[in-house]
């Protein structure tokens, strides 16, 4: 395997037309390598995109085709890609997948328990460097090119830090630092953040063309979560973070996004446990009177939600409601929470598996759901969002709901292959009609990560519930 990986391209020279198929050739497959080979029955179904075939004993050709792709970096890098897409459903774990699902057709009865793999930080390391977080990654390699942007670091530091919480692996706080860093770098003078990083650590004239409110929404997150942490982290950290959410608040009321005043809700919620200030809970109040008012404007008795149309990260809502109703105790908070949260749960679970909404056509009001283009970014704040309801009402079929969704990463879709690799340590990017996306960028990773830390903590049955209650109980 070792000259595999190291080959730019593998020639298979078999005379004989009788051979059904070649394991080598499977494996240069594996390894990416782009192929030439004779047209063996193996070699024509696999190789349509992942390489090329020439005739049995035709040395003319075969050195046609090798120097046309030597001299073709483009050819070869799609070949690469191609190989490794359609290898990847014959991996030992989604063949085992395929062999009971086989199994589990013809004998229903057949309950399939996935188990999850142990907490791995291999991805995210090799992901950061002293600025942050890189973007993107082609395949398991990351892609500095691609540089940084605040959504995956404010992510990760709350990753990160939830991690050590549970582990008290002292090393995590050398990246807790870097991530917090990178927040910290992205914030102006006046308060608000910019998102984009080059892989230089400068900032991209795209910040200035591009809608930041989303960003900006997880931003405040992410700090106000990681200051609720303040009995775990060094109390420098938490101080650098509750400077830059005092600075940031101010612009949360000017949000428009639903999903950034979401996410900013959220954030305000962790960070008042501690000040308990009473202008915060007035912010979070008219923060959610907008929720609200969207809602009203929108909902009937067939459509529950806060827009006439369901796009990403749409769990945010419901669960930044019910931190509205927690912080303030508005029974109304409360209500619209857990309406439009039922709601929602109603359309992207189907037969005790989950369908998030698809990024290739957002989901309209009375129109079909539309299929495939799943994102694990989806999947992980539906999880993200379960737990948050699940403590505060301790409904079974909310803690359910957790593990058929996490069960999404292990192979429980419809093309019944793994998003999560636990070789890397990284997730794929998303599940599409016909393949998975094979790249593993730092948004899915964090949020596997997330996800995979919010079943620990479900697990292992750490009852938060007295925490969520008792938070506010003079409020």
């Amino acid at each position: 395997m070792e000259y595999l990986q190291r080959t730019k391209i593998y020639l298979f020279t078999s005379k004989d037309p009788n051979q059904a198929v070649s394991g080598t050739l499977a494996y240069a497959m594996a390894c990416g390598c782009p192929i030439i080979a004779t047209p063996i029955p193996h070699a024509k179904e696999f190789l349509d995109g992942a390489g090329l075939t020439y005739d049995f004993q035709n040395s003319n050709q075969l050195a046609e085709k090798t120097i046309e792709l030597l001299y073709n970096a483009k050819l070869l890098k799609e070949m690469r890609l191609n190989a490794l897409h359609k290898i990847s459903p014959s991996s030992w774990q989604n063949s085992a997948l395929a062999h009971i699902t086989m199994v589990k057709k013809n004998n229903p009865k057949i309950d399939l328990q996935y188990k999850m793999p142990k907490i791995s930080l291999d991805h995210i390391k090799r992901m950061t460097t002293t600025h942050g977080l890189i973007q993107f990654s082609a395949i398991s390699t990351p892609d500095l090119q691609s540089g940084y942007t605040l959504d995956d670091n404010a992510r990760c530091l709350l990753a990160m830090t939830k991690h050590y919480k549970l582990t008290k692996e002292v090393s995590d706080l050398k990246l807790i630092h870097v991530y917090l860093n990178f927040i910290l770098i992205c914030q102006r003078e006046k308060g608000d953040f910019l998102f984009f990083v080059d892989k230089y650590g400068s900032f991209t004239s795209n910040n200035y063309d591009e809608n930041l409110e989303d960003a900006n929404g997880r931003a405040i997150w992410a700090l106000g979560e990681f200051i609720s942490y303040n009995n775990s982290i060094p109390i420098d950290l938490i101080t650098k973070a509750s400077t830059a959410i005092e600075k940031a608040v101010i612009h949360s009321s000017n949000f428009h996004s639903p999903r950034a005043i979401s996410f900013a809700i959220k954030g305000l919620y962790f960070y008042n446990l501690e000040t308990q200030n009473p202008e915060i809970n007035e912010l979070i109040t008219e923060l959610a009177d907008n929720l609200v008012s969207k809602y009203r404007g929108v909902s009937d008795e067939k459509w529950k939600w806060f827009e006439e149309y369901l796009t990403y990260a749409n769990s945010i809502l419901p669960e930044a409601m019910l931190y509205a109703g927690l912080a303030t105790g508005s029974e109304l908070f409360k209500d619209i929470a857990k309406t439009s949260f039922d709601f929602l749960l109603s359309l992207i679970f189907k037969e005790d598996q989950i369908k998030v909404i698809s990024n290739q056509g957002w989901h309209h009001k009375d129109k079909e759901v539309k299929q495939y283009g799943e994102q694990p970014v989806d999947v992980a704040g539906t999880i993200l969002a379960l737990q948050t309801f699940y403590k505060v009402y301790e409904e079974p079929e909310y803690k359910n709901k957790m593990q058929f969704a996490y069960d999404w990463f292990l192979g429980k879709n419809h093309l019944h292959q793994i998003i999560y690799n636990p070789k890397t340590g990284g997730c794929y990017d998303g599940l599409e009609e016909n393949h998975v996306n094979l790249n593993q960028g730092a948004e899915s990773t964090i949020s596997y990560l997330l996800a995979r830390l919010a079943m620990e903590n479900t697990i292992n049955n750490v009852n938060e519930t007295k925490y969520f209650e008792e938070a506010f109980q003079n409020k």
